[in-house]
């Protein structure tokens, strides 16, 4: 999800760090070097530039692509403390963090899932069948229901929601439901 619990109780959170336009993957690629070369893989876990696939049609033949969905944004996963701040203020083509007087504000539960960031496996460690969880997106919005069964290879999940008065299965996509 969005926190990592590390061994002295720090939860990491996704930050969005501005870049200049282009820098996103040199400020990616510095940001993953300064934290190996100062050993601060247990603070800054994560660095990831989201992208969305598109179709693209030339000469009547299709073409899947890639393209970033926010440029000019990295994303980090991180616990924010003065020395991690530094690093990220300080790294080459970093303009600031997102927030107000570029006061880092982390991401929430929600933003994290709809953004994708997280992988299938950190997203089925967080929920077990018979969890009650929320529904943030789609028809179902602001639901509340409990897990019935999780699949992996299609990164789905079964939450039994109660309808006009009546318990019913539907199927959801993990970016769909958050912890209640």
């Amino acid at each position: 999800m969005d926190g990592q619990e590390l061994n002295n109780n720090e939860v990491s959170k996704w930050y969005v760090i501005h870049t200049y336009s282009g820098y996103e993957k040199k400020v990616k690629d510095n940001m993953e070097a300064m934290v190996a070369n100062r050993g601060m893989e247990d603070l800054i876990l994560d660095i990831k530039i989201p992208m969305e696939e598109y179709v693209e049609t030339k000469d009547g033949v299709n073409k899947a692509k890639e393209r970033k969905m926010f440029p000019s944004y990295v994303l980090v996963n991180m616990i924010m403390n003065d020395e991690t701040w530094y690093l990220v203020r300080n790294t080459r083509g970093v303009t600031g963090f997102v927030g107000p007087a570029s006061k880092p504000v982390p991401l929430t539960d929600e933003e994290v899932l709809m953004l994708g960031v997280t992988d299938n496996e950190e997203l089925f460690g967080a929920y077990e069948v018979g969890e009650t969880v929320k529904v943030i997106n789609g028809p179902f919005k602001d639901m509340v229901g409990k897990i019935e069964s999780l699949n992996t290879d299609k990164a789905k999940v079964k939450v039994s929601i109660t309808i006009f008065g009546r318990d019913t299965l539907v199927e959801l996509d993990f970016n769909q439901i958050i912890k209640e």
